[in-house]
Formats: C-alpha cells, sequence, structure tokens
C-alpha cells in the first residue's frame, strides 16, 4: 500500500519553509504527498515554482483575528467551509498523517483530520504559539516546537530549530558569478560588509533606512535583499537585489554582519551559519509580538544583539555593530556551542518514527 502524507500551512513563506524541506524526502521514500492551502496564497506559488511532484488541494480560508471586526463573521463561514472541504479531501486520500507548519489556513485541514482519525502533527517555530497553532494544538497528536514551551503542554516536544547543519556551497551558474565578480569589484576589502534581509519579501523599514541614510556606504559595504525589484541596483559599496537563489550563501559568505527581522527561521539559520547578527524585530503595532520575544531569547542566549525598529539610526546601528564586532569570537563560539539546532535529516526520521508508532497503536 502506498503510503500518503498531507501537508499544510500559508500565508507567508515561513509557514511553507519547513514543509518544501521535508517533502522531497517523502517523495524520496515513496510517499505520496498532497498539500492543502490557498490557491491564491504564497503556498500555492511556492509549491509550483518547487516543481516537485505534490498534488495541491485549495480550500476556502478566512483570517483569524483577536480583535473585533465584522469580518469575523464571514470569515467564521469561509473557516466553516474550509472545513468541509478539508473532511472530503482527506477522506479521499485516507493519508497516514497530517502536517502542519500553521497560518491561518491550517486550522481547517488540521480540524478534518482530527476528525477523521487522521494524525496530525503540527510545528511551531515561534517562542509563543501563533494563534492558527493555538487552536492546533487542540487537535494535534504532537506539537514541534523549535523553544521550549511552558509545562503543562503535554502534547508539545521541544525539538529545537529545523536547520542545515553546516553551509553547502552553491554551484554557481555563469552568470551568477559574474554578478558575484562584479559586486566584490565594487565593494572596498577594507570595509566591513553589512548584510540587510527582512524575510521572504525584504523589510521595508530596511529598505526605506538604506535609501534614507547615504553615509552608510561611506562606512560599510552594503548588501540589501529588499524584496522590491524597482531598487535593484550595484553601485560602489552597495548592492540591492530583490531576491536570490544560489547567491544567497556566497552573499551570507561576503557579509560580516547581518541585519535581520526577528523570525525564527532566519534567525536560528544564521545561528546554524554562525554569523554575526544584529535582530531589529517587528513590533507588536504590526504583529503579535513573537518577533520581540524571539529577539529577548536570542539576546539573552548570547546569540546575537537587537536594536527595536523606532531606534534604528545610523549612529545607534553603528554603536551595536561595533559592539558585535568586538567580541565576534565570544558570539561566534556561543553560537558554535548551541544545542539548538537539528538538522532536516534528523527531523524526518523523528517525524516518520512518530508517524508510524502512532499508526502502529
Amino acid at each position: 500500500m502506498v503510503k500518503k502524507i498531507v501537508f499544510t500551512g500559508g500565508g507567508t513563506v515561513g509557514h511553507v519553509t519547513l514543509n518544501l524541506i521535508l517533502i522531497p524526502k517523502f517523495l524520496k521514500d515513496g510517499w505520496e504527498v498532497h498539500y492543502i492551502g490557498d490557491k491564491h496564497g504564497i503556498e500555492h506559488e511556492q509549491i509550483e515554482k518547487s516543481g516537485l511532484d505534490v498534488t495541491f488541494h485549495s480550500i476556502a480560508t478566512g483570517k483569524l483575528r483577536r480583535y473585533f471586526s465584522w469580518q469575523n463573521l464571514l470569515d467564521i463561514f469561509k473557516v466553516g467551509w474550509g472545513v468541509l472541504q478539508s473532511l472530503a479531501i482527506i477522506a479521499r486520500i485516507r493519508p497516514q498523517a497530517l502536517f502542519s507548519k500553521g497560518g491561518f489556513v491550517s486550522v481547517p485541514p488540521v480540524i478534518a483530520a482530527k476528525t477523521l482519525g487522521v494524525p496530525v502533527f503540527v510545528h511551531e517555530s515561534d517562542l509563543s504559539m501563533g494563534l492558527a497553532n493555538k487552536i492546533a494544538y487542540k487537535f494535534a497528536t504532537t506539537m514541534y516546537t523549535t523553544f521550549e514551551q511552558a509545562q503543562g503542554l503535554t502534547k508539545a516536544k521541544h525539538v529545537g530549530a529545523i536547520t542545515k547543519v553546516g553551509v553547502k556551497k552553491a554551484v554557481l551558474s555563469q552568470t551568477d558569478s559574474a554578478e558575484l565578480d562584479q559586486i566584490k569589484k565594487n565593494f572596498n576589502p577594507s570595509l566591513k560588509t553589512l548584510l540587510f534581509i527582512g524575510g521572504s519579501a525584504g523589510a521595508r523599514v530596511f529598505n526605506e533606512f538604506i535609501s534614507q541614510t547615504p553615509e552608510l556606504t561611506e562606512l560599510f559595504n552594503v548588501i540589501n535583499i529588499s524584496g522590491d525589484k524597482s531598487l535593484n541596483t550595484l553601485t560602489k559599496h552597495l548592492y540591492r537585489v530583490d531576491y536570490v537563489t544560489d547567491l544567497y550563501q556566497p552573499l551570507m559568505d561576503l557579509a560580516d554582519v547581518v541585519v535581520t527581522r526577528g523570525g525564527s527561521n532566519t534567525i536560528f539559520e544564521l545561528v546554524a551559519m554562525r554569523k554575526l547578527h544584529l535582530i531589529v524585530p517587528l513590533g507588536k503595532e504590526a504583529s503579535r509580538g513573537d518577533q520581540l520575544e524571539n529577539a529577548a531569547y536570542f539576546e539573552k542566549r548570547g546569540y546575537a544583539r537587537q536594536l527595536q525598529e523606532p531606534e534604528l539610526t545610523f549612529e545607534n546601528l553603528k554603536k551595536e555593530v561595533a559592539q558585535l564586532l568586538s567580541q565576534k569570537e565570544k558570539y561566534e563560539n556561543t553560537m558554535a556551542n548551541s544545542s539548538e539546532i537539528k538538522s532536516q535529516e534528523a527531523f524526518y526520521d523523528l517525524l516518520t518514527t512518530d508517524i508510524a508508532q502512532v499508526k502502529g497503536k
């Protein structure tokens, strides 16, 4: 009998990345893979772009809000319809398990899977659970967590951050190799290099800060992965690009310090790379505060320094970068000795073992 698994999760790249890491491993081992998401969401875009042999099923999805909004009434019906759609899809597939990475779209498939007796495995990246995963936890067989969770969450299993252990060098195409050579020619080897990255779509605050702070390139070489194609440029001491694939690691290698948002996927990847980093977390005015918690945790553990967004000025940035560079060895040693990194292969082995154990009961 062919083993089958359903993945779900979306809304942001962070809710899709781990799925895209795991799916090829399941396919290689002969599993039939399905994905439930929103055909208008980033999850569908990423699955299509990946070229993986995955059957995508689209459902209705509504946003889950913590505040009163008349839109909540309409979205209750969307979520309900999404549950009914998911019930029909999962009943037809009859999978051995469902794996959810979170996001609003994941709630209906998780509820449907539990209703049909399909084991549900959920992953939470942040220090505190988002609303979607708080709901998912109630229906989960097991929740894997990056951070240690409060006592009493009996279904939570702390696994640490799932990322590449070590750095795999990309084989650059002739075009990428020529681009990298041009970047190096425009950079001053006597200056330190800063790389600004704000997640899957860049970060507007970093883009604006770089545009409005010309003195940055007098003191540093600057790389800006912006998410905005209109900003693409290569000039003296400055390289701005909307998106990179194979060039990502070479650009990381060029950087002395990475300035980033506080999404757990990115910052734990920086720990795995032992790369000095300054976290500028997204504040509560634009999020539930998870990045603030992540940044505080990283600073407390000695992995990084943090700077609040309202305090992001040229002078403050210089000071924080100088602090990181002056204690470079200490930060690198702390990251090297971290026990919070789990390889993708180790997590895949754990997940498939847990699935087999649950199905064997």
